[in-house]
């Protein structure tokens, strides 16, 4: 009986030793932490620019739309900017130094860059050069530009009926197609609504010397003319204006603080959409040679801050014709339109296509003078 339960109490002992036992835990093969993917780099996006980024017009709204870019694509970017660049070698120079920087994309954004542009793409195939109011192209090489003459024809309309003396004045910068289209644009505008209309014309044969553009004003003031444009970057047109208590309107960006009496309208150009598709295309690997040429259509051009001075059945009209440049039932340059020699240089009914505004090299009938050869 006893050896019988020192068995059991035997067995009992091992029994709770063996069930109190703990077991080590068996180790799990930890995985190394997984590397985070670098960020990828950000694609340099360089501008080169004629004028100065404060002048209020050109390259200030230029400007404006790359820090829009920046702001729309964050990191995925940086931009970079060279402004005052003259056009010519020192374009050249410019250029190549932002593509040595490692810009994978550049913005040249004067009609006076064309040969540089040409040159130095032709050497970096591997960068895509953007080249504005140009008209050479290469496979890394595009042109872009806005339909500023759209803009030049509404102020005409404007001008038409705001004048006392029936002459208007413009002050050009060069005799460039781009720049001939404008003053035609401009005068047939006028002569739409008062066929009375004259245009007298002062070059400055440069984009931006504000001294230059006021002494232009000046002069075709001195010849009675009191509603003026410009193709020049500057506000001294306007503000001259102003000073003679004469009309004018801003250029390329919204002037009307500049000489509120004076300002009738401001013939802005809103660039972001286009340097928003550039960099997208890039990005995308889409990129592709072309000649893109955006208007009032597209948003990229736009008469705004219209004077209150300005009777409500002009502003009327104006709302009219920017419906029609819209839908297309409108066009700026549609036959019979005739040169200030009486040559028809486009018959009656024929809309002009892009081929023929890249070719003008005339004044239309009411413009004084002849077209200085050259630039």
């Amino acid at each position: 009986m006893r050896a019988g339960f020192a068995v059991f109490a035997l067995s009992a002992s091992t029994l709770m030793v063996s069930c109190g036992k703990k077991e080590e835990p068996k180790e799990v093969a930890k995985e190394a932490p997984k590397a985070e993917a670098p960020k990828p780099e950000p694609l340099k996006v360089g501008f080169i620019y004629v004028g100065p980024v404060g002048d209020a017009g050109w390259t200030f709204a230029h400007d404006m739309a790359r820090k829009a870019i920046d702001e729309k694509f964050g990191e995925k970017i940086k931009t970079s900017f060279v402004e005052k660049v003259p056009e010519g070698a020192d374009a050249e120079r410019v250029i190549r130094d932002l593509v040595a920087q490692g810009n994978k994309l550049v913005f040249a954004t004067s009609f006076g860059y064309g040969d540089a542009m040409e040159k130095v793409a032709k050497d970096h195939p591997e960068v895509k050069f953007e080249h504005a109011t140009g008209y050479k192209t290469a496979d890394n090489l595009r042109v872009y530009e806005g339909r500023f003459y759209e803009d030049a024809y509404l102020a005409g309309v404007i001008a038409g009926k705001m004048t006392k003396s029936n002459i208007l004045g413009f002050v050009g910068s060069f005799p460039i197609p781009e720049v001939l289209r404008n003053i035609n644009a401009y005068t047939l505008g006028a002569q739409s609504v008062n066929p009375k209309i004259r245009t007298k014309v002062v070059w400055v044969n440069t984009w931006f010397d504000p001294p230059k553009e006021s002494e232009a004003a000046q002069s075709l003031i001195n010849q009675k003319a009191d509603v003026l444009l410009q193709n020049t970057d500057s506000t001294a047109v306007l503000q001259t204006a102003e000073k003679n208590g004469k009309f004018a309107f801003g250029w390329d960006s919204d002037m009307s603080a500049f000489a509120p009496k004076a300002h009738l309208a401001s013939a802005v150009l809103t660039w972001a959409p286009y340097y928003e598709k550039a960099v997208n295309d890039v990005l995308n690997n889409t990129w592709k040679t072309e000649m893109t040429k955006w208007g009032t259509k597209e948003g990229m051009n736009d008469l705004v801050k219209i004077n209150d001075a300005v009777p409500e059945d002009v502003r009327k009209k104006i709302d009219e014709l920017k419906a029609g440049l819209k839908d297309g039932s409108f066009a700026v340059f549609k036959g019979p339109i005739s040169d200030n020699s009486g040559k028809v240089v486009l018959p009656k009914d024929e809309v002009a296509d892009d081929a023929w505004k890249g070719k003008i090299n005339f004044f239309v009938k009411g413009v004084e003078g002849k077209v200085p050869s050259g630039k």
